[in-house]
């Protein structure tokens, strides 16, 4: 399927935009994680990727959800997100997720994205903000993609999302992106209320709408409403599994995932290292539902060297590789709550109750599921996992 995906990509998406995305993320990532390996072997730990929560503000309430979107607005400013930006980018990351709440709330999202034209962000966002008019200057900027949630039908996706008419909105924001020839994704977090969008049929739809490459995640029971009846069983996450390694070499849709290696063993991108999380309070955590942290973007002297000597994030690191493949806070939240009180972590959202959240969760599976392995079966899926996206030593 991967020439069938070319031929979209070059007759879908403006030419100027095809070639940055290509150079500034598919090229420069790999280097990235070239340099990465490199300071692996000296014991330097500084991720590839970084994660940042630009604001916590959101004109949606989904079920589930972590961020403090109604509590005051918390952001990153432009100078701030220039120093983090520009920090990374000598170390040779050029890769940012840009995530939020919704981060076209941030008043300075797109100087952002302008000031730094050797870079490539993707955005997370429900795409209910991408006016026409916002959709042609990302065209012109040229360095992003976003990355639009949908989260099921018209009924399904309300009820996610708390409000009604989300959908309408969402998939207009989707169709001025297509209209203005972007590089765009489409995400669902997969729950009980829409595992029937792990579908053919859905893929299919969302090639007719131009969309270029999906995201299905599995939905994370965390944060102060998480709504344990929404979780996948460990079955309806192996047949999430099963149906990407199909659909990635029958349809001409990229699909993305970032749980397993290509030999279909579970990893945690916090765990193996390849990416950590900042917050809009700016604090740097292990991830973005691992709402804790012992140091801060605000730390002299760079965010690199905060990262790389911080005795927290080496720690979680370890006891997550220790314990399980899979995810730490799902299945092990008592050891999540020991190594914050070990490190003497504080509690970095603004409700102050993510101590007592832990230890309401009950242990729970993720994407670990010892002795059924599902390995790629598309070559260049399977060659660039193996390369670029794997275990770098953290499980032994």
């Amino acid at each position: 399927m991967l020439p069938q995906l070319a031929k979209r990509m070059l007759t879908e998406t403006d030419k100027r935009l095809l070639w940055k995305f290509a150079y500034h993320f598919g090229y420069k990532s790999m280097r990235s994680v070239q340099r990465y390996k490199k300071r692996l072997r000296r014991g330097v730990h500084f991720p590839p990727f970084l994660f940042i929560s630009l604001i916590n503000s959101c004109q949606l309430r989904c079920q589930g959800c972590w961020v403090d979107v109604s509590s005051p607005r918390e952001m990153i400013d432009l100078d701030t997100m220039n120093r983090i930006i520009g920090d990374a980018k000598k170390h040779g990351n050029s890769y940012f997720g840009l995530l939020g709440g919704e981060p076209f709330m941030h008043p300075q999202l797109l100087q952002i994205l302008e000031a730094h034209p050797d870079c490539y962000f993707q955005i997370f966002t429900n795409g209910q903000m991408i006016t026409d008019e916002v959709a042609r200057e990302l065209r012109r900027i040229g360095n992003v993609t976003p990355l639009i949630s949908i989260e099921g039908t018209e009924v399904v996706s309300d009820q996610r999302r708390g409000q009604r008419g989300v959908l309408n909105k969402t998939m207009a924001g989707l169709a001025n992106c297509v209209k203005n020839r972007l590089i765009v994704g489409v995400t669902t977090s997969v729950c009980q209320t829409n595992i029937d969008l792990v579908s053919e049929a859905w893929l299919r739809r969302l090639i007719d709408l131009g969309v270029h490459y999906a995201w299905f995640t599995t939905y994370r029971v965390v944060g102060p409403n998480p709504a344990p009846e929404l979780a996948l069983t460990p079955e309806q996450v192996l047949q999430v599994r099963k149906f990407v390694v199909r659909m990635r070499a029958e349809l001409p849709i990229a699909i993305v995932d970032a749980y397993w290696d290509d030999e279909g063993y579970a990893i945690c991108p916090m765990a193996t290292g390849v990416s950590h999380h900042i917050s809009p309070s700016g604090a740097i955590e292990p991830c973005p539902i691992l709402q804790f942290a012992t140091d801060t973007i605000y730390d002299a002297p760079s965010v690199c060297e905060t990262i790389a000597k911080s005795e927290f994030l080496k720690d979680f690191r370890e006891t997550a590789a220790e314990a399980t493949r899979g995810c730490i806070l799902l299945e092990r939240p008592d050891l999540v709550k020991h190594l914050v009180k070990k490190h003497s972590a504080r509690d970095t959202t603004q409700r102050g109750t993510a101590v007592a959240e832990l230890d309401r969760l009950e242990p729970r599976g993720s994407q670990h599921n010892p002795g059924r392995e599902i390995p790629e079966e598309q070559w260049a899926y399977r060659f660039a996992k193996k390369h670029w996206f794997f275990g770098f030593g953290a499980y032994t």
